[in-house]
């Protein structure tokens, strides 16, 4: 199983895309997450629609897929910005920790 650095390491290596390290790669990055985002919702709108609210083994498989493909943009995102994706994961698990403890966990959960 891999950690996140190092899948952010192994998908560096298949990254090509315009402007890298710039303003151009921000947004690209940033882009393609929300176009990968809107892929998965459409995937789960298809469920609700077609499937009685049923998963089926091959929307199991499709939805998984759209997720690589965030986790890739995700990973290309932290490379932008120079962020460690384990550094980010990290931070988010405390901060919903602290908000679970500060019984924050529901609602907005901006005020920590």
């Amino acid at each position: 199983m891999l950690d996140f650095d190092l899948y952010q390491f192994k998908a560096r290596e298949t990254a090509i895309y315009p402007e890298r390290g710039k303003l151009g790669g921000l947004l690209y990055t940033t882009i393609g997450l929300c176009g990968e985002s809107g892929e998965l919702a459409n995937k789960v709108k298809k469920i609700l629609r077609d499937t009685e609210s049923q998963t089926t083994e091959e929307s199991r498989i499709k939805i998984s897929e759209e997720l690589g493909d965030i986790l890739w943009y995700i990973a290309m995102l932290c490379d932008e910005l120079n962020l460690r994706m384990a550094q980010v994961a990290n931070n988010n698990i405390q901060k919903l920790q602290a908000r679970k403890l500060n019984g924050k966990i529901g609602g907005e959960g901006d005020n920590r």
